[in-house]
């Protein structure tokens, strides 16, 4: 027999209520891992997943309500250590932005939205008249790094070059993580970040948040 239309409805409700409650579940289990374990918001979704013992095509939260879960977290758990180690993290990326001034660098990811731990890596987007010159330059300062890809921020698959620096702050280790892109792929970039909630900065907008400048 048939389910009449309030029966419909009411059990549409309630999958709607159930499909919106797992995203947070996962999200806020999830940003323990991102923020405790250095985690990227993929694998944390994931190990979730596996924890709560849901199925792969459980309902999972999406990015922007990942990082609110995280900054839930950090605001929680953390919130008297972060602030250092983002500063630091901050710092060091600002070094290597100032360093690799030539290529155009923007700032991207934790370390620049302010969700960052002593355990993110630096991200930073490079935009190069030939794809190969970071790399040269790199060479010519003696700076030893791994070469591979990951998508970027069109979808494509672009050219990953990472570095591990010490951070003195830090007393560690850190990731800067360089992402290649055409010179060309510079405009839409900056049209991307002219919003509100930009989601990538240069050197002079960092530089200014450094300095607690509005």
């Amino acid at each position: 027999m048939a389910c009449a239309p309030l029966e419909l409805a009411s059990h549409s409700r309630h999958n709607i209520f159930t499909m919106l409650e797992t995203r947070y579940e996962v999200a806020a289990l999830a940003a323990r891992w991102v923020v405790e374990d250095g985690l990227d918001y993929g694998s944390a979704k994931q190990r979730a997943l596996q924890s709560l013992g849901l199925h792969g095509r459980s309902a999972l939260p999406d990015n922007a309500l990942m990082e609110e879960a995280v900054r839930e977290y950090i605001a929680t758990f953390c919130s008297d250590s972060q602030a250092a180690q983002l500063l630091a993290l901050r710092q060091c990326a600002l070094y290597w932005m100032d360093r690799l001034a030539v290529y155009r660098p923007y700032l991207t990811g934790a370390v620049w939205n302010g969700t960052a731990t002593r355990l993110s890596d630096i991200h930073l987007q490079l935009f190069c008249d030939d794809c190969k010159s970071a790399e040269l330059t790199l060479i010519d300062q003696g700076v030893k790094y791994s070469a591979n890809s990951a998508p970027g921020f069109k979808g494509a698959s672009v050219p990953v070059l990472s570095v591990s620096f010490f951070c003195k702050e830090l007393g560690e280790n850190i990731g800067v993580h360089l992402l290649i892109y055409d010179h060309d792929d510079l405009r839409g970039a900056v049209r991307a970040s002219d919003s509100v909630r930009t989601v990538r900065a240069n050197a002079q907008s960092l530089r200014r948040l450094l300095a607690g400048m509005p």
